[in-house]
């Protein structure tokens, strides 16, 4: 059940099994959004907390120790008792991730089942990772493939939805054999430090988790360049996103899989039920507060509809309840903290400027925490800078279109490619849509449909390689090919 005082037991460093402090003995605080106040000190890591924890990671991951030899469905029952915490601390896990995120407490809630789905499903395919046999007899050989897991991996994780995206991360690794260090977002670490100690409590062996908090600019450089990473996997701005790419070259030419910016877009069509249509955009706009790569900010509306989607649009947004996100019935919370609010308003003042309609909201919410009213904006064109730019914050921007052909441009435009979606009541289109859009998903009726079974990710500067699904365990496997030599000589009894 949400409880605002919820107890806040784990702020060192998670290494080799242990909580410890930094080694420099620096902290840096946690704030709780919806009230401005401090949560937590927490340990701030640096290059010398890296470093150990990639030795540990790799002294359990070498040839021959305990966790790389262990029984591939060992590491699933691992994963799957991991799970089983998860679910009997799972009232713990939503009232830090409320505390630390500010989003509403059923929506945490919603998070950590969606964590447990995830585990489980890589808790399944632990022991179905395997290769193939390759024809090459006219070679007198016999010939295979192994797939091997790639070593130590990184994880560098973002502010919006810690837990899920730490399984995310987690679950596809641990199932291949990796071993793992992990940076959550200096600004959401308590989750991601009650997961290790959950990690823990099941039995990983030491070195498979490791946890280090602190800032991108020490420890997140350090992962980027770190020899013993083999792999990275980033979730964040693009921006950074090219940081890492740059830094995994100049290195020892690490992986690295990339989920970037998003800006995404939801196409209403004239022959959806407008009423219905417009709840699937407010929740793909304002849950989460609007702090998500696959929210839909740009929503395009058919225009011989347009007047009658920004009613009912309005309508829910003069609904939406704003406030405390422990409070019952409240369906936003706060931003992040003041420097991302204080952006969004610049935002709000630049789209006013350029001529866009304020429909609802533009202001801030209250005299505490870091809340904003839901907003939507009308007459938006592409070309205006709040369209262009990912503005992570909970602003609806509707526009208006003639033709499919039309939107698809107009879809298309923009440097991302992580999400679409079509709002409609003939499949014909939507599928003729879907196949145009240069996203990596696209929902039909729908908007955040998250399995754990089907993979995501975006195209074009939304990144590369893929979370959740079997595409996400291809990224931390190598494949190993072994040819035997057959004796040449005939086999006679």
């Amino acid at each position: 059940m949400a409880n605002p005082n919820q107890e806040i037991k784990y702020t060192k460093l998670f290494i080799n099994n242990r909580f410890v402090e930094s080694k420099s003995g620096k902290t840096f605080h946690t704030i709780n959004p919806a009230t401005g106040k401090l949560l937590a000190s927490i340990s701030e890591g640096d290059k010398a907390d890296v470093d150990l924890a990639v030795e540990a990671a790799l002294n359990a991951v070498h040839r021959g120790a305990p966790w790389r030899v262990l029984d591939a469905s060992k590491r699933g029952q691992l994963l799957h008792r991991l799970a089983d915490l998860f679910k009997r601390d799972i009232n713990v896990l939503a009232n830090l991730e409320t505390l630390d995120t500010g989003k509403p407490f059923h929506s945490s809630l919603r998070d950590v089942n969606h964590a447990i789905d995830t585990l489980r499903y890589y808790a399944g395919y632990a022991d179905k990772i395997y290769g193939r046999t390759i024809p090459s007899d006219g070679y007198n050989l016999m010939t295979y493939t192994r797939k091997e897991p790639v070593g130590v991996v990184a994880h560098i994780l973002s502010y919006d939805h810690p837990l899920a995206i730490l399984t995310w991360k987690w679950g596809p690794a641990l199932a291949a054999g990796c071993t793992v260090v992990t940076k959550p977002s200096s600004k959401t670490p308590l989750t991601a430090l009650y997961a290790a100690s959950l990690s823990h409590e099941v039995g990983f062996p030491e070195g498979v988790i490791n946890v280090i908090t602190g800032y991108g600019q020490t420890v997140g450089q350090t992962i980027g360049s770190h020899h013993d990473i083999r792999h990275v996997s980033f979730t964040g701005k693009t921006e950074i996103g090219r940081n890492i790419m740059e830094l995994a070259a100049r290195s020892n030419l690490k992986k690295t899989s990339l989920h970037l910016g998003g800006n995404s877009a939801l196409v209403i069509l004239n022959d959806a039920d407008i009423e219905g249509a417009a709840l699937i955009a407010h929740r793909a706009t304002f849950t989460n507060q609007g702090q998500s790569a696959s929210a839909s900010r740009r929503v395009y509306v058919q225009e011989n509809v347009y007047d009658q989607f920004i009613k009912h649009s309005v309508e829910l947004a003069r609904k939406r309840i704003v406030g405390n996100p422990f409070d019952k019935g409240v369906r936003q919370g706060p931003l992040i903290d003041d420097k991302l609010l204080e952006h969004v308003l610049e935002y709000i003042e630049t789209a006013k400027r350029s001529g866009a309609k304020l429909e609802v909201g533009g202001k801030r919410a209250g005299n505490n925490g870091f809340f904003l009213e839901p907003t939507i904006f009308s007459n938006v064109t592409n070309d205006m800078k709040i369209v262009k730019d990912e503005v992570f914050g909970p602003i609806q921007l509707v526009m208006r279109f003639k033709t499919l052909d039309e939107i698809i441009e107009k879809v298309n435009r923009s440097p991302y490619g992580l999400a679409a979606g079509v709002v409609t009541a003939h499949l014909d289109k939507a599928m003729y849509l879907t196949r145009r859009f240069d996203t990596g998903t696209v929902w039909i009726n729908t908007w955040n449909a998250f399995v754990p079974q089907a993979p995501y990710g975006g195209f074009k500067e939304s990144g590369h390689g893929r979370d959740l699904g079997w595409a996400a365990i291809k990224q931390y496997l190598e494949t190993k090919t072994v040819s035997v030599q057959l004796s040449t000589q005939e086999i006679r009894d």
